[in-house]
């Protein structure tokens, strides 16, 4: 899961910084200009499908400790190995959630300003292209912060689960429960 999401937590947050680059070439989005209407469009285009990818990788990273959370705890109750395991896989969990929604709620509010400062808007705010840029290099910079602690607690959670794995085949192996695989009969 580390590679996994690592790959796309890089990409979505290059992503970002492409579409930071392109609403910042766009210069002054009042002049009636072919060229500024296209990079006009290829940022909102761009911004759009960002947007998408960083929800993704978030929610992947949230269904993530949802389905560890849920398989430590049938686990660790099938093999009676006690709570440990499931306390830290929840304190994982909750260190990570509060990053994710406040950057749901940044790109939310940042795509609400890039809507109010486009000119062809019938909402218009004489800061919303300042307050828009302003939101955008944040949420860049907030982004790439709770990537890093979700690629964090990911390692530790994948620690967490390796253990667990570990407890379990030592009781299978005490208990005689696992099947003789066709090495140790070859050996034998």
């Amino acid at each position: 899961m580390n590679r996994i999401f690592l790959v796309l937590s890089l990409i979505s947050n290059t992503l970002l910084a492409v579409t930071l680059f392109l609403g910042w070439r766009i210069g002054d989005p009042a002049q009636i200009d072919p060229a500024t209407a296209d990079a006009l469009g290829l940022h909102f285009l761009v911004a759009l499908g960002t947007c998408l990818l960083v929800l993704l990788v978030h929610a992947v990273a949230l269904t993530y400790f949802m389905g560890t959370g849920r398989w430590i705890e049938e686990t660790c109750g099938a093999y009676q190995l006690g709570d440990g395991a499931r306390r830290e896989n929840i304190r994982l969990k909750f260190q990570v959630i509060p990053g994710m929604v406040i950057c749901f709620l940044m790109l939310i509010a940042t795509g609400a300003f890039g809507a109010i400062a486009d000119p062809a808007s019938k909402s218009q705010l004489d800061s919303a292209s300042t307050i828009h840029f302003t939101l955008a290099v944040t949420l860049l910079m907030v982004n790439s912060l709770v990537s890093w602690v979700e690629a964090r607690c990911i390692t530790h959670n994948g620690r967490v689960v390796s253990e667990i794995v570990d407890a379990v085949r030592h009781i299978r192996r005490e208990r005689g429960l696992d099947a003789p695989t066709l090495e140790t009969e070859a050996v034998a």
